[in-house]
């Protein structure tokens, strides 16, 4: 099991240029997490979530205040922090198996400890048997199912989740939902979902924001 993480937002201010001008996108945010909690962000489009999850998983870095995980401030990405998009963005070159072995890419393991651990997250998202299919051969839930253990084969502390099941049908989301809900509870680690389904929000996280 991983080591969840708590991370800690503290005074957060956030802004981009346009047309020379400045635009504040996130203004004096400050938010804790615990380990291990699930904790699901509301918000209409356009209010900043999504560049919240950003700068927690570390691609932007042009921000005011703290952002800190176990105490240490975050700079840059790291195999601490997974990441899980709407779009998969699977390569649709490789299959199954080693789309999510590319996340093990720079890991500290050895072949046998990759393909272990490869296997373990397949069997964990319900898709053994389609180790070697490629992402056209799986249907939208799938491949997001795909994602979710790239995004988890690392062993994260915390695992960011950017409106996962956004272009999914309704009947599909809700069975993925409770999919989330299950490995979130297997793998006890921190998680926090983006989205602007009130439902979806509140069905899965410990806390609404």
């Amino acid at each position: 099991m991983a080591h969840a993480g708590t991370l800690s937002i503290e005074h957060l201010r956030k802004q981009y240029e346009v047309k020379g001008e400045p635009l504040p996108v996130l203004e004096d945010i400050t938010l804790s997490i615990a380990p291990g909690e699930f904790v699901s962000i509301v918000g209409a489009s356009g209010c900043g979530k999504s560049t919240l999850l950003r700068l927690v998983v570390g691609l932007e870095e042009d921000y005011k205040g703290e952002i800190l995980l176990d105490g240490k401030r975050v700079a840059g990405t790291s195999l601490d922090r997974g990441i899980v998009f709407q779009e998969h963005r699977l390569f649709p070159w490789l299959t199954v198996e080693q789309n999510i072995r590319m996340a093990l890419l720079n890991a500290n393991l050895t072949e046998s400890e990759k393909r272990r651990t490869v296997r373990e997250h397949i069997g964990l998202v319900g898709l053994a048997g389609f180790e070697t299919a490629f992402p056209h051969q799986l249907s939208g839930g799938m491949s997001q199912r795909v994602a979710i253990a790239r995004a988890l084969v690392t062993r994260p502390e915390i695992l960011l989740l950017d409106e996962p099941f956004g272009a999914l049908d309704a009947l599909t989301r809700a069975y993925l939902q409770q999919e989330l809900h299950r490995i979130w509870q297997a793998e006890g680690i921190t998680m926090i979902l983006v989205t602007h389904d009130v439902e979806e929000a509140i069905y899965l996280g410990d806390r609404v924001v």
